[in-house]
């Protein structure tokens, strides 16, 4: 028997074999919304960006929340399919419906399919017929080859079977991590197959079958390096400074921006480091305002969430290698976090996707702390929390609200 290339062989054991189930998209990652209603879908497999126009659903005459409580297994429930059989990717609110879509993984190995996934006003969880929606699609290049890997890192100890895996993931899937819709162009985070891969795409809405591809370079305050290999994790476009900005968010955990002006096919860009979060993985960006300030709101899988004000990266200072002491910074040093970088808040379990719900409310795929279940809950921008976990002084029968607290 010929021998298969690795790149085919994790293809078939990772997402199946395309069907009719597929509905003729390889795979469903990072998704992201126009104002319009166009859904644009990464597709890590065939290294493409699908638009789905979804442009029709009305608004809901009344305000709603989306409150679905193990949401996995209601999903599993429509897709003919056990619970452990559905990994979801990522989450985006439809800006004018409100309703809640996500990208998922269907099964493991030979089964695996990709779905797209409606939450309604009504917490209902509907599949989407892909085969019923208008789509276009960009197909992008210079991604990186099917048998590219990670390497497995040198530890103490030996390796874990989650270590090894890891490393032997195809570095295609992070071909594309995050997107941002922006005055009609459609902005991509994610790699190439160059060496200095880590890159940004921007293309113009409606497709014209045309990229740019500008490669970003950052210096990485707690691993004190210049960067040229880790991509942007999560990302919104904002003005700083009175100029267009792409604040980005990365590994481990820099913040920075980078113009729009300099983003240009071919260009080697600079990115201009403001501040660090401290180690961690961030996963979303959401804006959104409080009392009267645009505010970011930033999860990340190993942190609390971060609340950063807009306003104070106006006039940040960009830094490097030379305003600090040499070598890498830990959390419990005095480093980190550095710059402008805002407040923990505290947010009970883990927030894995998070999204601007309506005007005071995020909506969350969340992974409770007590329980494990994974919960598609809405919470207040204000108060980014659920209180079924924390027993406290207010709890207890006969407590009452103090006075008067001189």
């Amino acid at each position: 028997m010929k021998k298969l290339n690795l790149f085919v062989l994790v293809t078939l054991l990772t997402f199946g074999i395309k069907g009719a189930y597929a509905q003729s998209v390889d795979a469903l990652g990072a998704l992201e919304f126009s104002p319009m209603g166009i859904l644009f879908a990464g597709d890590n497999l065939s290294g493409s960006i699908h638009a789905f126009d979804l442009s029709s659903e009305a608004k809901s005459d009344k305000k709603f929340e989306i409150n679905v409580y193990n949401v996995d297994a209601q999903i599993a429930a429509i897709l003919g399919t056990a619970q452990n059989n559905v990994q979801i990717n990522d989450m985006a609110v439809h800006p004018v419906s409100g309703e809640v879509y996500l990208s998922v993984t269907r099964g493991h190995g030979m089964d695996a399919l990709p779905a797209l996934v409606k939450v309604n006003a009504a917490d209902l969880v509907e599949n989407v017929d892909l085969e019923t929606v208008k789509k276009t699609t960009q197909a992008l290049t210079n991604l990186p080859d099917g048998n590219k890997q990670f390497v497995l890192r040198g530890t103490m100890a030996p390796p874990t079977t989650k270590e090894i895996a890891k490393s032997k993931r195809p570095m295609r899937m992070l071909s594309i991590l995050d997107m941002e819709y922006f005055k009609g162009e459609l902005f991509v985070a994610g790699i190439s197959n160059e060496d200095f891969c880590s890159v940004l795409r921007r293309m113009s809405y409606p497709f014209n079958g045309k990229e740019s591809i500008s490669n970003i370079e950052m210096y990485h305050i707690a691993h004190d390096e210049y960067e040229t290999r880790a991509p942007i994790r999560s990302m919104l476009v904002k003005n700083i400074d009175g100029v267009d900005q792409m604040v980005a968010a990365y590994t481990c955990s820099p913040v920075v921006l980078i113009p729009l002006t300099e983003l240009k096919d071919g260009a080697k860009v600079k990115a201009n480091t403001i501040g660090d979060m401290g180690n961690g993985q961030p996963i979303d960006m959401v804006s959104f305002n409080m009392m009267g300030n645009e505010m970011l709101f930033v999860t990340n899988n190993s942190r609390m969430p971060q609340v950063i004000p807009l306003g104070g990266l106006n006039k940040a200072k960009v830094v490097n290698e030379k305003d600090f002491e040499r070598g890498q910074k830990a959390d419990l040093g005095p480093e980190l976090p550095y710059g402008p970088m805002g407040k923990a808040v505290m947010f009970a379990g883990s927030s894995l996707q998070i999204d601007l719900l309506n005007e005071g409310q995020f909506v969350s795929l969340t992974r409770d702390a007590l329980t494990g279940s994974l919960d598609l809950e809405t919470t207040y921008t204000m108060f980014p929390n659920k209180l079924n976990n924390l027993t406290a002084e207010m709890d207890f029968p006969g407590y009452k609200p103090p006075t008067n607290n001189k």
